[in-house]
């Protein structure tokens, strides 16, 4: 299965609750932090969720 390479871009400042609680649970702590995931439906939405403040990857190697 491929994993994900997400890194934070952008401030979390302005971000409703919900962004913020997305973003703590993908593990993304600070601009510029990144960490991998494994791809799944529910990662997908999260991802989703917070679209504007991420940058996403696709790792296929694995």
């Amino acid at each position: 299965m491929a994993t994900l390479q997400v890194t934070q871009r952008r401030s979390r400042n302005g971000s409703d609750k919900r962004q913020l609680d997305t973003l703590r649970s993908l593990g993304l702590r600070r601009i510029g932090h990144t960490v991998q995931i494994e791809d799944s439906p529910q990662a997908r939405g999260m991802l989703h969720a917070v679209r504007h403040l991420v940058e996403v990857q696709e790792d296929k190697d694995r």
